[in-house]
């Protein structure tokens, strides 16, 4: 069985990562890519679906680990009854070929270890031809080769290459798996001290570019240089999550892939990077968005892959058991072909912001955003599956209708203060007309709440982000009543729902339930923090922060009744909100997308006509 989803932590070299857990085995690890085929799956089977474990013979779970410094660097340490050791895993950055580097260190007496590396290509199903490379070992399945470098004496047995050495107090010995396309020649290894010293100068550097100043500072470093690590760094695109169908209830059928880059992620990512000073990679990030969308505005996806590409058809391996159970295992993800409305919002509102915030401008943004526009007007009206990508039928979702709003305002902004050509009355008579709508049939004056869809009983935590885009102040009463009702109706322990699925007769059609989600808890606390409840909003951020691992990282979801994280992990919309909140609860000023002004993205919308 797989280790707890927050047993887990990362390692990467910007173009794919892997998950080490706590008894010191990798479990999951694609090859050349974030996206490309696992040549380690024990994470959603078992050890047979392919691992790679190096610890103590002693066994169990390390006694204390750590990254090293504002490092992607992972030391992991036991203490046994013969002494001490150090396991240190990285991936330095990539040149010739993809490695992965660990060094086992000895602290004190002399402890007997174990090596087990069971390399099975192709999330687990096809065992690899193994054979001796002079005195290191060569695998070679289809299009991919790996070589294993060390001084350990190596054997073979069932499939596993295996090796047991004792290490002694001072003594280090090094381990260095090297990944490249079988048709090629093999790759020179790296040398594991140098690759070591390489990689912590890099993360060392890269975090000394922070400017990051208010509260919570090792919780946000920590959340950034996680962050860094969901690049991909030949496009600069930022992935949703490292793995593929982690469930969000264990033994549930809510298992999705997350190795691709959604749109929607792009503005909240845009400002927890460019709020504390990585300005070079957010303008990667906005790059990568105007290629992807680039073309007919008509055929805008809610994701692409980390290059850009379309195509991401949706299969189930049927000889991975799952998580814990959770099937089915997903590669690929059908919700790219779904009609999700707010996506074009979210773009308009992404590239408005990078605008407003300095961002050195591009030739053929402002043309992409008039036909992404004119494309919107003419369906901003329709019905569609909305930001949870639900499965079942499409409604008038609140969110997606508010975001078309947010399109038209920022034209209207646009033209206004940045002097760009374009419509402007059609486009402000267009913004009116959808505020109007979402305040006739979005909001249920009886109970005092915005809906999740035209007509629903049910709430969404997507309503709290109305504000926040500026859709409506927050001192207005319909946002405190919105604020209040989605806290009272979908909160557990504390920690928010995205809504509840058995609401209105099942609005997502798909069975059974999911755990809390947390980039919506960092949302209420926002929206707590907007509307004067500062003390709440605090001790929500807090109660957020306890939840991440001992090394910081933090899945989609938390189920607060068996007190274990859920759903896809690291998960960068879970590590945007913590920074972007952090921000707001120190109260550092910040541009945001909606009218262009300052102070910041809690305090009531300005500069603006009133709505009605």
């Amino acid at each position: 069985m797989a280790a707890a989803i927050e047993d887990y932590a990362m390692v990467g070299d910007l173009h794919t990562a892997t998950l080490v857990a706590r008894d010191g085995s990798i479990d999951w690890l694609c090859l050349p890519r974030f996206d490309s085929p696992a040549c380690f799956a024990a994470l959603l089977h078992d050890e047979e679906a392919g691992r790679w474990l190096l610890a103590p013979a002693s066994g169990g779970p390390a006694t204390h680990r750590r990254y090293r410094g504002d490092t992607l660097i992972l030391e992991s340490e036991w203490r046994t009854t013969e002494g001490t050791v150090r396991v240190v895993d990285c991936m330095p950055l990539r040149g010739e070929a993809a490695d992965v580097v660990r060094v086992v260190e000895g602290l004190s007496g002399c402890v007997p270890m174990r090596m087990e590396l069971r390399l099975r290509f192709d999330y687990g199903y096809l065992a690899p031809w193994v054979r001796r490379d002079g005195t290191d070992l060569a695998a070679v399945a289809g299009p991919d080769a790996i070589w294993l470098h060390t001084p350990v004496q190596l054997r073979g047995r069932a499939g596993t290459t295996l090796a047991e050495f004792t290490v002694s107090a001072g003594q280090r010995v090094p381990f260095v798996l090297t990944h490249a396309p079988s048709h090629l020649p093999r790759p020179q290894p790296v040398d594991a001290e140098r690759a070591l010293a390489d990689t912590e100068a890099y993360w060392t550097s890269w975090m000394a570019r922070c400017r990051y100043e208010g509260r919570w500072q090792p919780e946000v470093r920590r959340s950034l240089l996680l962050l860094k690590a969901l690049t991909y760094a030949p496009t600069g695109g930022v992935l949703a999550a490292a793995t593929t169908s982690l469930p969000e209830r264990i033994g549930g059928v809510r298992n999705w892939d997350y190795r691709y880059c959604w749109l929607r992620d792009a503005a909240f990512t845009l400002q927890a990077l460019l709020g504390t000073g990585y300005v070079d990679e957010a303008a990667a990030w906005r790059e990568w968005l105007l290629r992807a969308v680039a073309g007919d505005p008509g055929k805008l996806q809610i994701m692409y892959a980390v290059d850009g590409a379309r195509r991401l058809p949706e299969h189930t391996l049927h000889w991975l058991s799952g998580y814990e159970g959770s099937t089915p295992v997903r590669i690929g993800n059908a919700a790219a072909e779904q009609l999700q409305l707010d996506v074009w919002g979210e773009v308009l509102d992404t590239l408005h912001l990078a605008r407003d915030t300095g961002l050195a401008p591009h030739d053929t943004a402002w043309d992409l955003q008039r036909a992404l526009l004119d494309h919107l007007e003419g369906r901003w009206a329709e019905p569609d599956n909305g930001l949870w990508e639900v499965r079942g039928p499409r409604r008038h979702f609140v969110h997606s209708k508010v975001m078309a709003w947010a399109a038209a305002d920022r034209a209207v902004d646009t033209v206004l203060h940045h002097g760009l050509p374009g419509p402007v009355d059609h486009w402000r008579t267009l913004r009116d007309t959808i505020h109007a709508e979402v305040c006739a049939h979005g909001y249920d004056a009886e109970r005092g709440t915005f809906t999740q869809f035209y007509g629903s009983r049910g709430l969404d935590a997507a309503l709290l982000l109305l504000p926040r885009v500026g859709f409506l102040p927050w001192e207005d009463s319909r946002i405190h009543g919105t604020v209040e009702a989605v806290q009272r109706e979908l909160c557990e322990d504390g920690l928010l729902l995205r809504y509840h699925p058995e609401s209105d007769g099942g609005v997502d059609a798909l069975p059974g339930t999911e755990g809390t989600f947390l980039a919506c808890t960092f949302w209420l606390a926002d929206a707590l923090h907007g509307i004067g409840r500062s003390d709440q909003a605090r001790a929500v951020f807090e109660h957020l922060l306890s939840l991440r691992n001992d090394v910081g990282l933090l899945s989609e979801e938390y189920d607060p009744r068996a007190h274990r994280q859920l759903g896809n992990t690291p998960q960068a919309f879970s590590l945007v909100g913590l920074v972007n909140t952090a921000r707001s609860l120190s109260g550092i000023p910040t541009k945001t997308a909606h009218s262009g002004a300052e102070p910041g993205p809690l305090t009531p919308a300005s500069g603006r006509e009133e709505h009605a």
